[in-house]
This record gives structure tokens, C-alpha cells and sequence, in this order.
């Protein structure tokens, strides 16, 4: 089988986002998933309790592991904020396809990472990226570019290309209206999806279903446009159709009946 892909991110209890998610994704949408946990986390759709993470030779460990035996062509990377294992990743990864989620700000608004973490992101990671997805709050700290418009979200998105990934995708998930674009720009093309929005509280682990999934079709040689395009109406389906598991914002279920 070829069609495997190696994801590295956190643990999450409650299922609905992480490594549990990134998991779903991959084997819903037909490639096979391993996995390197970086961090276990006590969690459901309320709220997260508690973060252990895991010493970074044991995270190289796995990564180890997995490579030395599964012929890995993608990696999708969640939440980063290991230095030691960003660089790990830059030097000894970088002939893989990463495909990276940059998770670092809460819904809060609150920054999840150190300057230093997005530094050493900018400076050494992304350059190695496939494609990186962030969404506006992050893309805003990432360029430094405010983001009010579709026209700003687009600036974004080209001033993360001079950090040097193939492909970015500017989400544009968390944005006011009924209308809801997510921006793909590259050094030869740009594309605009657009969706109405889907008015749900399962919300949770959209981020990693989506990025999952570009990885998953990426494994199986589908085109990154198409591969996009078609993760971003899977992720609308699964809003569209999730019923509510927990008490807070619930989970997309991957695996429920869309019509």
C-alpha cells in the first residue's frame, strides 16, 4: 500500500480533534494513517484541562519508527511547540510532503505558542511545507497582516508564500457573513472557494479534518487543487451533518451518512 501518511500532533481524550481526528480523516478518505503523539491532553467539547507533553526523543522515536518501516511519502503536522522537534523535523523530514496545520491561536484569540516557536516555524518550517493552512487569526500572526476583507485575507496568504511554502490556504472559517471564502494561492495561480456558511456548534476539529484530509488525497496523487477543493466540501458536509455529541462545541463525526 502507498497510500500512507504520517501525522504528528496532539492527543485529544474527547476524540473529536488531534490525532484522533487526523486519524478518522485519512481513513475515511481512503489512505492509511500512523501516527507520532506529541502531547496527551486531558479534553472534551468544553474545554482542555490538562496538556502532558511527551520529551521530544521519545516524539523522535516514533517518527523513527514509522518511517524507517512505512514507506511515508505525506506528513500532516498539527499543533507545534517543541522547538527541538521543529528542527528535528525541518533537517530529517524535508523530503516528505508536509502538510501543516499551524494551530497556535484558541478561539479565545489567545496565542497558544511563544514568538519563539513562530520564529523558528517561519524561519525553518514552512520553507519545507507542501502547503500550510492556517486560519485568519493565524495567518494574521503569521504575515502581520490585519485582516478585515477578502482583499486583506489574499495579502495574507502572499506574504506567507515568501516564507517559502509551495501552497497556502487561508481559511476562512471563522470570518463574519453568510459567505464564507477560503483562499489557495501559489506562485503560479490563486483559487477562491466559497461556501455559505453552516450555522452548527459541532464545530470542533474542523481544522485537523481539513488538513487530514488534503493529506490523505495528496498520499493517493490527487492534484492539490482538487485535493483542496474537494477536503474543503468534505469538511462543509460534515458541518452540515454532524449530529451534537458532548455538551459544548461538538465534533464532526467522520463517519456519519451524508447525502
Amino acid at each position: 500500500m502507498k497510500e500512507l501518511v504520517l501525522v504528528i500532533g496532539g492527543s485529544d481524550s474527547s476524540g473529536g480533534a488531534g490525532i484522533q481526528a487526523d486519524i478518522k480523516s485519512i481513513t475515511v478518505q481512503g489512505a492509511y494513517a500512523a501516527s507520532a503523539i506529541t502531547s496527551i491532553t486531558s479534553q472534551n467539547t468544553q474545554g482542555v484541562q490538562e496538556i502532558f507533553d511527551l520529551p521530544t526523543d521519545l516524539i523522535v522515536s516514533q517518527i523513527d519508527s514509522v518511517i524507517s518501516d512505512l514507506d511515508i511519502k505525506v506528513i500532516k503536522i498539527g499543533m507545534l511547540n517543541n522547538i527541538d522537534l521543529i528542527r528535528f523535523i525541518s533537517k530529517e523530514l524535508k523530503t516528505k510532503q508536509l502538510v501543516i496545520d499551524p494551530v497556535m491561536v484558541a478561539t479565545s484569540g489567545d496565542v497558544l505558542v511563544s514568538e519563539e516557536v513562530i520564529g523558528i516555524m517561519k524561519d525553518m518550517l514552512f520553507q519545507n511545507a507542501e502547503i500550510i493552512t492556517p486560519n485568519l487569526a493565524e495567518a494574521e500572526v503569521l504575515s502581520g497582516v490585519k485582516i478585515n476583507n477578502k482583499k486583506d485575507q489574499l495579502t495574507a496568504a502572499k506574504e506567507l508564500l515568501k516564507l517559502g511554502p509551495k501552497h497556502v490556504l487561508v481559511k476562512g472559517g471563522h470570518s463574519e457573513g453568510e459567505m464564507i471564502k477560503d483562499i489557495l494561492v501559489t506562485n503560479y495561480y490563486e483559487k477562491h472557494f466559497e461556501h455559505k456558511k453552516v450555522l452548527t456548534k459541532n464545530t470542533h476539529g474542523t481544522g485537523c479534518t481539513l488538513a487530514s484530509s488534503i493529506a490523505a488525497k495528496l498520499a493517493q496523487d490527487i492534484p492539490i487543487k482538487t485535493a483542496v477543493e474537494e477536503s474543503i466540501n468534505f469538511v462543509v458536509n460534515l458541518l452540515k451533518a454532524s449530529p451534537k455529541v458532548g455538551r459544548g462545541n461538538g465534533p464532526l463525526v467522520h463517519g456519519v451518512k451524508i447525502n
